[in-house]
């Protein structure tokens, strides 16, 4: 699968593979570039890519969401909802 780019002025400025890696740099980007991820947000793009990757749920809860700190909030709580429903892997017994 294709890595999201998040570009700004034709320069590529980050580089995610998936959810995890998406938050970082988006946190980062919250910070050096905050224009570049709102505008990335505002015309859907990382809700495609989401959907490309087959996170169509974390896609649906970024829709509309241009706010990075809002959009970087529900990546916590989906991350964090997902990882409440995970069974946790324990060792076998024997």
């Amino acid at each position: 699968m294709e890595p999201f780019y998040f570009t700004s002025y034709g320069r590529i400025v980050g580089k995610a593979s998936d959810i995890q890696s998406l938050r970082a740099e988006m946190e980062r980007l919250a910070k050096d570039d905050p224009g570049c991820l709102s505008w990335h947000l505002a015309e859907g793009h990382i809700s495609q890519w989401l959907n490309y990757i087959g996170e169509r749920g974390l896609a649906e809860m970024l829709k509309g969401v241009s706010d990075p700190g809002e959009a970087i909030a529900r990546i916590r709580d989906f991350s964090l909802m997902r990882s409440q429903m995970t069974p946790k892997r324990r060792g076998r017994k024997r």
